[in-house]
C-alpha cells in the first residue's frame, strides 16, 4: 500500500470508527487508522466542523435553542458509542474493589447507578458548554468548538502512542501499534489547524486553549485508568474522547470570556 493510499485509508477508517459519516469501508482502513496516530487530529478538524454547523446561528436563534443545536449537531456527526464508555467508566469509578473487579465492571454489560449518573453528568455538561458557546461571537464559537473536537481526538493519538494497555482488546490494538515518537505528526497537525482556524476566525486564544483544554481533561480519565486499572482499554478511550470536548469547550468559552 503506498503512503497516499494508506492515509486515504486511515482516514477512512477514523471517520467510520470515530463519526457517523457515511465514509465508506475497505480491507485495510482499520489497519491504516490505529497504525497512524495522525490520522485522529484530521478526523477532529472534519467533525468539529461539521458538528459547529448550528454555532452559525448564533446571535440570530434563542442561546438554548442554539446550545441545543449543538448538542444534537455533536452527536449526529460522532454518534453516541463512546458514551458506552462514559457508562462503563462510571460504573467502574463507584464499584469497591481491586483493579480486577473494576476490569470486571468495565466489560459488565450491565447498567448501574453510577453508569446512568455519568452519562447524564456528561450530556448536562456538554449542554451547558453549548449554552456558553451560544453567548460568544459566532466566530469564537465556531473556532472553540472546533479546537475541542481536535484537541480531544490529539488526547486519543496521545493515549495510543503513550499509553499502555490494561489487556487485549480494542485498546492494545491502538497503544501496540503506535510509539512515542508517532506523536510529533499528530501534534503538528493539530496545532497547524487550530492555528489556522484561530488566525481565520481572528480568535486565535479561545481556539488554542480549547485544544489545550481538551487534552488536559482527557488526562483525567487516563491517569485514573493507569491508577486503578492499570491501564486503558476502549472505554477509556471513548470516556476520554467525551471528557476531553466538554473540557475543551468549558476552558474555550472561559478564555474567550476573560480575553
Amino acid at each position: 500500500m503506498g503512503l497516499i493510499d494508506r492515509w486515504i485509508g486511515a482516514l477512512r477508517g477514523g471517520l467510520g470508527f470515530l463519526t457517523r459519516l457515511p465514509v465508506g469501508y475497505r480491507d485495510g482502513d482499520w489497519t491504516a487508522f490505529r497504525t497512524t496516530p495522525a490520522a485522529f487530529p484530521v478526523v477532529g478538524f472534519v467533525a468539529g466542523t461539521l458538528a459547529a454547523l448550528p454555532l452559525l446561528a448564533v446571535g440570530t436563534l434563542a442561546a438554548p435553542t442554539v446550545a441545543l443545536g449543538y448538542l444534537l449537531s455533536v452527536y449526529a456527526v460522532t454518534g453516541i458509542h463512546h458514551l458506552d464508555g462514559i457508562a462503563d467508566l462510571g460504573d467502574a469509578l463507584v464499584v469497591h474493589g481491586d483493579a480486577e473487579r473494576r476490569r470486571e465492571v468495565l466489560k459488565d454489560t450491565t447498567t448501574g447507578v453510577g453508569a446512568l449518573l455519568a452519562v447524564a453528568i456528561a450530556i448536562v455538561a456538554l449542554s451547558l458548554g453549548g449554552f456558553g458557546l451560544a453567548g460568544l461571537s459566532v466566530r469564537a464559537a465556531v473556532g472553540v468548538a472546533i479546537g475541542a473536537e481536535v484537541g480531544t481526538k490529539l488526547g486519543m493519538a496521545a493515549m495510543a502512542c503513550f499509553g499502555r494497555a490494561a489487556y487485549d482488546g480494542m485498546g492494545k490494538e491502538f497503544t501496540d501499534a503506535a510509539a512515542p515518537g508517532s506523536f510529533l505528526p499528530p501534534l503538528a497537525i493539530a496545532v497547524a489547524a487550530v492555528a489556522g482556524v484561530g488566525t481565520a476566525l481572528a480568535r486565535p486564544l479561545p481556539v488554542g486553549v480549547a485544544l489545550a483544554g481538551a487534552v488536559a481533561g482527557l488526562a483525567l480519565p487516563w491517569y485514573w485508568a493507569d491508577r486503578y486499572l492499570g491501564g486503558i482499554n476502549g472505554d477509556i478511550f471513548g470516556a476520554a474522547n467525551e471528557i476531553g470536548r466538554v473540557a475543551g469547550v468549558h476552558l474555550g468559552v472561559i478564555a474567550w470570556t476573560l480575553s
